[in-house]
């Protein structure tokens, strides 16, 4: 919201936003489950065999991530210029915005080295089914933005420089925040003097397909982004409406993946089938429950989400109804962006890193293909359309496979749940419609306090659905409470 008040869509804002991008992808890409989806399955494996060996097996990941990773960084740092004209080849033409994207992503870039060796030590905590220090670490990138813009007037121009070098800082901190915790599990030993062994190759040969499969949505989105940066203030509009609805898509995809992974590895170990078909529905169910009611308000009230969010100081009308409109297209494919995660966890757990991966290529081919013909057409809107229609493509072929390789069984009382989860957000959707009427005239454009009836709105729109869920038992407090 701050971002949006003192940036707006300008030219400086697309700047950052492809600078910020890069680095929150890659985090994206290693933080929100996809290191897991190599690591736990592995390293839990390791656990059973005592602290020595876990310890070990840990080490030689984390020294290889340690040099790789700084390699890496140094190489693109050098090679900045022609590293930006790969992801905004759009603004080739304009030496101004050019140089001012070159400068910010050299600053945030290493961002990428801190979050990616914080998600190694994320993965460890999880493992051990320690889920909140990971989750809370990202709260201190926010607390360090916000500090920042609060004394954005008196920066100026300069404020995107600040805002980058606070990416990088804040990096840097969730590194320290989560190495205090994880030291409790895991004895960390820097040492480039080792051999790569069959453990390890086996490890990173699952990674790479692994990122590709478990963060298609985000590499989508990267795809979209790149392809925006042909046309003034798309890369802002897509920003915005990415924020909003991550939201649900943290919960309702990538949190429920990440917590079922590290039991759901150790029953298909042990072989425990009813385990494994009873964790897969309620992940299954609850992502459905979480995301179906979200959509359903995401598209109905698009325009007045993004306006009382947003819509103050440098951010327009314009900005509003064109990032509104990049919202309602991304939301139609919110449940699937949800079941991709679910259902990859499904095949990680059975170390298939390959069958998605496969898939999220094919996805993300045709998501290419979509935007680059249609761009031209009808601009940066189709990004957000060929995003919803390859992430349903892609979640459509996951289950298929998993039906298919028998990784999946629907239990008895599934699909009555499903009906009921689809009554109660229709239900939701009309008595969220009514809300947003009935406050029309305090939600416009102009009114300074519109994000407050937006969330009395949503607050209402949350309880009628609870209420209406309670009464038709589509879901129960006890199946939360549960002991998975």
């Amino acid at each position: 919201m701050l971002i949006a008040i003192f940036l707006g869509t300008g030219m400086l804002a697309d700047a950052f936003f492809i600078a910020f991008r890069i680095p929150n992808t890659f985090r994206r890409l290693f933080a929100e489950g996809t290191f897991n989806a190599a690591f736990v399955p592995s390293y839990s494996s390791e656990i059973i065999k005592g602290k020595k060996k876990s310890d070990k097996f840990a080490n030689e990941i984390f020294n290889l991530l340690f040099l790789g990773l700084l390699f890496f960084i140094i190489i693109i740092e050098i090679f900045m210029p022609a590293f930006v004209s790969l992801i905004a080849p759009g603004f080739v033409g304009d030496i101004e915005k050019m140089g001012v994207a070159i400068n910010l992503t050299r600053i945030t870039f290493p961002f990428l080295f801190f979050i990616c060796l914080a998600s190694f030590f994320s993965a460890i905590l999880n493992s051990h089914n320690k889920f909140a220090a990971s989750a809370a670490a990202p709260i201190i990138l926010n607390i360090v933005l916000i500090l920042v813009l609060f004394f954005s007037k008196f920066l100026g121009d300069y404020l995107v420089y600040y805002l980058s070098c606070g990416v990088s800082l804040a990096g840097f901190l969730q590194l320290l925040f989560l190495y205090k915790y994880v030291s409790k599990y895991y004895s960390l030993n820097l040492n480039f003097k080792f051999k790569a062994n069959n453990k390890v190759k086996f490890f990173f040969k699952k990674l790479l397909p692994s990122i590709f499969s478990s963060g298609v949505t985000q590499i989508n989105i990267l795809v979209g982004t790149i392809i925006a940066s042909f046309q003034a203030s798309a890369v802002s509009y897509l920003y915005y409406a990415d924020r909003i609805y991550q939201i649900n898509l943290a919960i309702a995809g990538i949190a429920i993946g990440v917590v079922i992974l590290p039991q759901l590895s150790k029953y298909v170990q042990s072989k425990k089938k009813n385990k494994i078909i009873f964790i897969q529905n309620k992940a299954l169910e609850l992502s459905l429950f979480l995301s179906l009611p979200a959509t359903t308000a995401l598209i109905i009230g698009s325009d007045q989400i993004v306006s009382a969010l947003f819509g103050y100081g440098s951010f327009n009308e314009t900005s509003v109804y064109n990032s509104s409109l990049a919202l309602y297209y991304f939301a139609l494919g919110l449940p699937a962006f949800a079941l991709i995660k679910v259902f990859s966890s499904f095949f990680f757990a059975n170390h298939d890193t390959k069958t998605p991966f496969y898939i999220s290529l094919i996805s993300v081919m045709l998501n290419a293909l979509i935007s680059i013909y249609y761009f031209n057409k009808i601009g940066f809107i189709i990004i957000p359309i060929a995003t919803s229609i390859s992430s349903w493509f892609n979640s459509i072929l996951l289950f298929f496979f998993l039906k298919n390789q028998k990784l999946f069984y629907f239990d008895k009382m599934f699909f009555m749940k499903f009906i009921k989860i689809i009554i109660a957000s229709i239900l939701m959707g009309l008595f969220f419609n009514f809300l947003l009427n009935f406050f029309q005239n305090e939600m416009v454009f102009q009114n300074l306090f519109k994000s407050l009836y937006l969330i009395l709105s949503v607050i209402l729109g949350l309880l009628f659905y609870l209420i209406v869920c309670y009464f038709i038992k589509a879901f129960k407090l006890k199946d939360i409470k549960l002991k998975y």
